[in-house]
Order: structure tokens, then sequence, then C-alpha cells
């Protein structure tokens, strides 16, 4: 992490009532809370312990994740700033900033982490990789021969698709898209010694990498790239005839992506999300990003025709342009090569491995840790195995975000094409997913699939599937209910769980919950499942109240909160009177987060950790000791104000016993990982456990269900490595022990499934 705090933000706030540290920007703000979790993003990049390749994917997704954060979070700011907020703001000011201030701070902390982007990448990174044998070259390094050969490949399958863009009285500036690249040309035309301006944009489409082997057998070459950009600037003559070329630089733009919906004045939801896509493509710029070497009077121009502020809005690049493409460099390497992580395949959950499905989960409910058991052996079979079956009558699911190729949506489109009830929320709203989400909606009505667009107001955020199958002249419903998306790709990287249950009221619940997605229904209560917008909140905080009454009556109280964010104002608050009344408060929180720990008689007995590694934590899990009979949570909320008020969200306990089990070993883990967990202090800044002052936590964990040998994994290699470690022996085990019984073989008695 950077050496000096984050500007704006105090560190020592002793003395600071709950109030204030629950709403002044100057103790948390949500843009650099944010930015704060980028730079762990980033750590893993600079972390000499991460294989080498792996550390170039961190690069990208770090500058991928500063791409988001410019078209949403900065292109929100900007809105506020243009339509006038920071007059409305009367309370003083440490308590809220104006987004004037705001886009100051934030401006400040991504310039010094776009320039540690770049100092890891070319003082670290890519020296660390030639010696490996992987280099991204620089044009002027080139040979004589292999420039020829480059210049052929840009006249074949270049040249025919750049269109070089003159900018004069009769040219106007051309339409330059979002996270596009461009390549800015001062040109003399020497027969009147004139100097003009053009623009030729990259297509978006083009391999940003070209690999120096031109033939198949030329693997000396096979891991030496120049990138495209470069290529075109240094056959620039070739479109342009006759000029003499006296400068060519890349820039960058970055367009606003936040939109004001008025959702309540749609007639139709997909021609606004239609509407709403268009507009986009024309929206407003908040970002240039230049290369170094640009003359200045071309950056004050570029400046001047997009809007921007010179000062503010530009940041100069010395180095590589769109670091987010920097994992798309398509190394060539052997499948256990020490430049990238072992390679790890999910495994079919025990229970899982040669059974019927649904003969299974009424022996009991099933919980799927993902990527550590295979969603396509899970999840997906699940839905595949009711589009199939003839016992199954009806099939209702929640589409957030989910794979171009998705089986999930050729599953639903076959279970409605062969007479079945299919009936199917797809979010268009999704940030980002829009498209394709409409894409993914046209096909399931063209099945004969019964589609809903989504809630006005709202986004469906909950992660919900339903199955109804005839059984014995009855209707039996079979549900899952997960924390991460209906996603195979996402699915193997990030880390969520999915109980798959035939619980009859988990079962009703689930089936009110549709009736209330996709027609006209007021549900109060749910019997079992905690339900956003509605009674979430509430339930949750009766929850912590039950802990707090439970720590001042002498009883065990602790609570533990997994989750992405976690910054809604009413929970915070509910927390830190928690900690005051002595319940053992931990907080796993990925991301943002608005608690700040330690701090005496506020937040002593608060725990903050964030941990990053080859997977992203994902999962919500929420634990509450209830005076000795612990009760588990898991679902798809955070405890962010936009979850619990502007989202459906859906939140399910988890009662059997093995599976709470299950959830504790995850949890144990998590508060003893030693080698990818970072501690927040009372400054509100993130130290990495295990070394300097951070090599043990202020507060140590006991495990209650994790096994020593998962426990000495995670402090050794990381949480993710350790519980792959553990997954893999426990699904050998199982293995082996159905194969025997299949045998015939005597088994000696022994746990077949271990928690730890």
């Amino acid at each position: 992490m950077p050496s000096q705090k984050q500007e704006g933000l105090e560190a020592d706030v002793a003395g600071f009532g709950v109030e204030t540290l629950v709403v002044a920007d100057s103790v948390y703000n949500k843009e650099l809370s944010w930015l704060a979790f980028n730079w762990r993003v980033l750590h893993m990049a600079l972390d000499s312990r991460t294989p080498l390749l792996e550390r170039l994917r961190f690069l990208a997704i770090s500058a991928r994740n500063l791409d988001e954060f410019f078209c949403n979070r900065v292109g929100a700011l900007k809105r506020q700033e243009a339509a006038g907020v920071e007059n409305l703001i009367t309370i003083e000011p440490r308590m809220a900033w104006t987004p004037h201030q705001q886009l100051k701070h934030v401006a400040r902390e991504v310039r010094l982490m776009v320039d540690t982007q770049i100092a890891c990448l070319t003082d670290e990174v890519l020296p660390a990789l030639e010696k490996k044998g992987v280099n991204l070259v620089d044009y002027d390094e080139l040979h004589s021969h292999e420039k020829d050969l480059l210049r052929l490949y840009f006249k074949s399958s270049l040249e025919p698709i750049l269109t070089p863009l003159a900018v004069d009285p009769g040219h106007p500036f051309p339409y330059i898209g979002n996270l596009t690249s461009s390549i800015a040309v001062v040109i003399r035309d020497p027969y009147d010694d004139a100097m003009q301006f053009a623009i030729v944009s990259v297509p978006s489409g083009l391999n940003r990498w070209k690999s120096l082997a031109f033939t198949k057998s030329d693997k000396q070459k096979r891991n030496t790239f120049v990138s495209v950009e470069q290529i075109i600037i240094n056959n620039l003559d070739l479109l342009f005839g006759g000029m003499d070329i006296k400068s060519a630089h890349v820039f960058r733009t970055t367009r606003n992506a936040d939109v004001a919906r008025n959702e309540e004045e749609a007639d139709d939801l997909l021609e606004m999300i239609t509407d709403e896509m268009r507009e986009l493509r024309f929206a407003p710029f908040v970002r240039l990003e230049v290369d170094c070497e640009m003359p200045l009077e071309v950056v004050h121009r570029l400046t001047v025709e997009l809007g921007l502020s010179d000062k503010d809005d530009v940041y100069s690049i010395c180095g590589p342009m769109a670091l987010g493409e920097l994992d798309s460099l398509p190394v060539k390497h052997k499948l256990n090569s020490p430049l990238v992580y072992p390679p790890w395949t999910a495994k079919t959950h025990p229970r899982l491995q040669g059974a019927d499905i649904f003969e299974v989960i009424r022996k009991g409910d099933i919980l799927l840790h993902h990527p550590y058991h295979s969603f396509v052996t899970s999840t997906q079979h699940f839905v595949e195995a009711a589009a199939n079956d003839p016992k199954v009558v009806a099939i209702k699911a929640t589409l957030y975000r989910t794979s171009n190729d998705s089986p999930i949506i050729s599953a639903l489109a076959k279970a409605a094409e062969s007479g079945k009830q299919v009936a199917v929320l797809v979010e268009l709203k999704a940030r980002f997913d829009e498209v394709r989400n409409m894409g993914f909606a046209q096909k399931l009505e063209d099945a004969g699939c019964n589609v809903a667009y989504g809630l006005v107001g709202l986004k469906t955020h909950c992660k919900c599937i339903m199955v109804v199958r005839k059984e014995d002249e009855r209707l039996r419903t079979y549900v899952h209910i997960g924390t991460g998306n209906y996603n195979p790709h996402t699915a193997s990287v990030y880390t969520d769980f999915g109980l798959l249950s035939c619980d009859p009221d988990l079962g009703m619940d689930i089936t009110d919950l549709f009736k209330y997605l996709t027609g006209y229904h007021r549900q109060v209560a749910f019997r079992k499942l905690l339900v956003a917008p509605g009674t979430m909140r509430s339930e949750f905080i009766w929850l912590i109240e039950r802990e707090i009454t439970n720590a001042q009556g002498g009883k065990p109280a602790s609570i533990i909160v997994k989750c992405n964010g976690l910054d809604d104002q009413v929970m915070v608050t509910k927390l830190y009177e928690a900690s005051r009344a002595g319940v053992k408060i931990d907080c796993i929180v990925r991301g943002i987060c608005r608690i700040r720990p330690g701090i005496s008689n506020v937040s002593d007995n608060i725990r903050v950790v964030s941990i990053l590694g080859r997977f992203l934590e994902h999962h919500r899990v929420f634990r509450f000791e209830n005076g000795g009979k612990p009760e588990y949570y898991i679902g798809s909320a955070d405890w962010m104000t936009r979850n619990l008020t502007l989202r459906v969200e859906v939140v399910t306990p988890v009662e059997d016993e093995s599976l709470k089990k299950e959830l504790q070993a995850m949890l144990d883990a998590c508060l003893c990982d030693r080698r990818k967990a970072w501690e927040m202090g009372p400054d509100g800044r993130y130290q990495l456990l295990g070394v300097g002052t951070m090599r043990s936590p202020p507060r140590k964990h006991t495990p209650q269900a994790a096994s020593p040998n998962l426990i000495t994994a995670v402090e050794t290699m990381g949480l993710h490595e350790g519980l792959m470690q553990t997954v893999a022996k426990r699904c050998r085990k199982a293995k082996m022990v159905k194969l025997r019984k299949k045998c015939g073989s005597t088994v000696k008695s022994r746990r077949q499934y271990d928690t730890s």
C-alpha cells in the first residue's frame, strides 16, 4: 500500500461520535474506499511471490477496475458536479465533500496508482518475463526483416480497415467510442508546408498483440510480441501518402456510463434500455489518457475537443496504454508452467458423483462451494436435468449475469420447447450486460418462455431457481439459492455458495417470490427467507439486537459478516452498538467498508479483514452466535444501501448441521489466513497479514470447525490454496468409498466427509 494516507481522510478518529464515524466523508468515502480495494488488487501484481503471468493478469484486472470506476463512479460525480449538487451541501465540510472535492481526491489517488501500475510492468514484470522467454518489444528494437514482415501484415490485415480522419474546418472532429484507443497524428504537407492534424482510430475488434512468429515452425519468436498501435504508428506513411509525419501518439478515451433513469415513466423497460444503450455511445467524456511524450499543444487540442479539463481529467501514461488488455497476451506455455498458478479443476460434489440429483436432494440439503465444486456438474446439471426430466412440469429462474454461450439459457429454452412451463426474470439493468441480457431475453421468448424484464425502480439481483416435479401424484419443489450468478465462466474464478434443497418452506417462499417478480403480488413476510427490499434489513437488525441482548446477559455473543461491500449506515451504526455492548464481530469484506475497527469504546470488538487471491471472494455469509446455538445465512445481498433498499435480494438460512460445519470451516479459514488477508487498522488503512508489523492479527481467531490441517494450509499458502487442497482430498476420499462399495469391498469405518 502507498506509504501516505489517502488525501482528505482522517487517520485519528478517536473521540469522534458514532454519528460522525458513520456519516463523515473524512472518515469514509466510497470512492476512496474503492480505490483502496484496487490498491489491494494491484498488490497481487506487485507481490513477487505471485507467478509472473498472474502478475500480468492482476495488472490487467486493476486497470479494468479503473476503467469501470471512471465510467460509473467518476461519471456519477461529473453528473452531480454539472447539476450543481455542491450548492445544496450545507453541513460542515468534513461531513460531506462536494463532487468537485471528491474528484480532486480521486485524481490524486489515481495518478499515483497509474504510475505504480506502469512502474510494476516496465521495471519488474516485463524484465522478469524476458528472462523466461516472453517479450513485449518496442518497434524500434526490431530487425529490418521483422519490420518488413510487419509492413506486409499492415498492408494485408490493418490498412483496409483503418480510416485516416482529417480534422480541419471541412472535417469535424470524429466520433470516438468509449474505452477505445486512437492515434493523434500531426503531419506536414510538403506542397505548401502547412501543418495538419488527423486521427486514426484503432478498431476495437483487432487482436492487440502481434506475435513475431510469422510461421508455425518459428517457435523461437512465438512468445515475442509487439502492440498493434506501434505497428500502425510505424506505417502511417501508407495512410498519409506524400505527407511528412511529424508526430504520432496514442490516446485513449473514457465516456460516462452513469445514466439517469426514469423507469416510472417508461412504457416498456426493453425499449428504455435499448434507447439508453444508444445514448451511452454519445455520453460525455470523463477521462483522457495520453502518451507522456505527446506534445502539449496536441494534448490541449484533444482536451478541448473532448470537453475535458487539462488539469484534472488528463492522465499521462509513460508506458503501454490500455493495461486492461495485458492478459490477452497469447503466451504459449506448458500446462504446469511456473509462470501461472498450478492448474485447478473443479471437483464434482461428493454427493453428486454418479447419482440422480433429485434423489440426492431429497435425502438432504446440499451446499455447493464454487469454484472448488464444479458448477457444470452441480448447478448447471440441476437445470439441465430438470429440462430433460419428463416428471418436471415447471422451471422458474432469475438471471442477472451469465455467459454468451450460456448452457443455462439453452436448457431453459429446451425445457420450454418440450412443453414445460418456464418463467425467467432477465434483469436488463445489469450494468455493462444490458445488450447481452436483451439478446438472452429474446432467445428465451422465441423458445416459448415467459420472460419478465425486471421491476420498475429495482434491480433483481437475487440468484434463485425453482423446479417443480410431479412425484407420487403430488408436486414437489426443488430450489437452488445462491450467492453468485448463473455463469459457468465466472463460477470458475469467483467463490460462491449455492444451496440445493427441497425444503417445503423454502419451496413455498420461492414460489411467493416469483409471484412478486413476474406478476402482481405483495408478500408481507416469508417463512424462512430474508428478502429485500422488504424486511431483510429489519430482520438483520433484529438478529444483531439479539446478540446485544445476549452479550448484556452474559451469554455467548458474536457476529461474522462475510460480504463484498459494507457501507449501509443503519447496519454500521448497529454493529458499532453491538461492539460497545461486548459482541465480538468479524467483518470479512473484500471491497469497500464504512466501519473503522479498533476505536476505543466504539469498535474495540470489531475486526475488518479483506482477502484477495487467485479467486475473487464473492460469497455472502452471515453467522450469529445466538447464545451458543449459531445460525447461518447465505445469499445475494451485501450490507450496502443499494442491496438492502434498491434491489431484490434473497438470503436463506442454512439449517442442516453438517452444512453449518462446512460454512464455519470456511469462515475459520478466512479468519486464519496469513498469506492473502489484509487487516484494517483504526486509521482506515489496510496492512497485509503475516508480514511486518501485522505478523499476527490484533485479535486471534480460534477455529471452531476447521481441521488443523486446513488452518496450517491457509496460514502458509492462503485461503484459496488451502480450500483447494481440502476439497480435492475430500472428493478423492468420497470417490474411493463409492468405488469400494460398488466393488463389494469392506470399507473401514471412518468419516466420509471431514469438515477440514
